[in-house]
């Protein structure tokens, strides 16, 4: 006996970092189950009898399991090329994490954990019916203030989630516990916030169907998580103009649907599009509406806007297209500075008539289109220095780095 309790005892000294604390988290949700502690879940899934099902035992235990967090005071972010980031993944040092039951609705507190892989149940609600969603915004060093960092509209990415997670049948945080996570984050994550005018610190909160669910119905219990990467430019092509390509035989969305939130759903459905039109040079690929094939949607990930003679046009947001924070930001700086800006349907004739073109999104900004190619036709558009794309882009993002006074209170500081 004495012999076998050292060989186990020699085997998990032997595990690797990962594998350790994957048997701690096993053994804390074990215990969790044997006894009186727990992770206030009790009710969720009633038995017959009252008690705690040999299931829920198990949902308990698949959840992710975190540690709390070492907050040391990392000054740089690694080896890492700060003039030729681009948009990829780069892990950083933590994570933000907070959950809820179907039954409460109200999340708990969150805490960070070093960033790492999360444990779910095979059956849960995200992985079986994609009841997920996600946000998108950026964390930027502020200009001459030394640790000090810049959020842009923080409240509006928690608003989209609230309105996604009421089409998707998922509770939600709060406003504030959303914007808090989000600093939580960034500060945890400082060291991996590019240096002024090199990039962004881009920050994804999911909030996810975590629990176990057999039959089609909400999941029992959800994850709200956040981690962040470090991140450049998201086409390749930089800053310079994109080409893009008209697609009329798949659809990004269909009126009923969810194209109008930003859940996780809508995304794979366009990646074959995207990599067919990648495979023939094209930039991304532009979407029409499901029902007329004849009115522009967006593109994979961004909104667009068109400028003829000074008027500038945008696809409305009627349910299949996601309300951009920036494309809302952009609407109204184009206001402020004179042009008549409409929301309303917009053609593939409006757009082969077009003097301008642009895209908006968190990760693109504001990004000049320099050709668009329809049924084998390219048309070119204007691009340059004296585009009304260039002035949104210089302005928008001055606001964002605290490089021009915020007017309007758009951005968050984080001290």
């Amino acid at each position: 006996m004495a012999a076998a309790a050292a060989a186990a005892s020699s085997a998990k000294r032997a595990l690797l970092p990962w594998a350790r604390d994957a048997h701690h988290a096993l053994a804390r949700a074990l215990q969790g189950c044997g006894g009186g502690g727990g992770l206030g879940l009790r009710g969720a899934l009633p038995t017959a009898g009252g008690r705690w099902s040999l299931l829920q035992c198990r949902w308990r235990s698949s959840l992710p399991q975190l540690d709390s967090a070492d907050r040391s005071d990392e000054e740089s972010g690694g080896e890492i090329d700060w003039d030729n980031l681009g948009f990829g993944l780069t892990p950083t040092d933590y994570m933000y994490v907070m959950r809820c039951s179907l039954e409460d609705g109200v999340f708990s507190r969150g805490e960070l954990s070093r960033y790492g892989n999360i444990e779910l149940s095979p059956s849960s609600g995200v992985i079986n019916y994609g009841q997920g969603l996600f946000e998108g915004l950026k964390a930027y060093r502020a200009a001459n203030q030394q640790g000090s960092y810049m959020l842009f509209r923080p409240e509006e990415n928690a608003r989209r989630m609230q309105h996604g997670a009421e089409r998707m049948c998922m509770p939600s945080p709060s406003v504030e516990q959303f914007v808090h996570a989000v600093k939580q984050t960034v500060l945890a994550n400082r060291r991996w916030v590019p240096p002024q005018g090199k990039g962004a610190l881009y920050i994804r909160p999911l909030l996810i169907g975590s629990g176990p669910i057999l039959g089609l119905a909400p999941a029992p219990e959800y994850t709200f998580l956040i981690y962040a990467a470090p991140v450049g430019t998201y086409f390749k092509e930089g800053l310079a103009p994109i080409n893009l390509v008209v697609e009329d035989s798949i659809h990004r969305a269909m009126p009923g649907g969810t194209g109008g939130v930003k859940t996780i759903t809508n995304y794979a459905p366009v990646l074959k599009a995207q990599m067919d039109a990648k495979s023939r040079g094209f930039t991304d690929v532009l979407y029409l509406d499901a029902v007329h094939k004849t009115y522009l949607e967006e593109a994979s990930s961004c909104n667009l806007f068109i400028v003829k003679d000074g008027v500038v046009a945008t696809p409305a947001t009627v349910g299949t297209i996601l309300p951009g924070i920036t494309r809302k930001s952009v609407i109204e700086l184009a206001r402020d500075r004179g042009y008549q800006v409409e929301e309303r349907l917009v053609s593939i004739d409006d757009l082969v008539g077009a003097d301008e073109v642009f895209c908006t999104g968190t990760a693109v900004v504001v990004a000049p289109v320099s050709s668009v190619t329809y049924h084998g036709q390219r048309y070119e558009f204007r691009t340059g220095h004296d585009t009304l794309s260039q002035t949104l882009h210089t302005t928008l993002t001055s606001i964002q780095m605290g490089l021009a006074e915020d007017k309007k209170g758009w951005t968050v500081a984080i001290d």
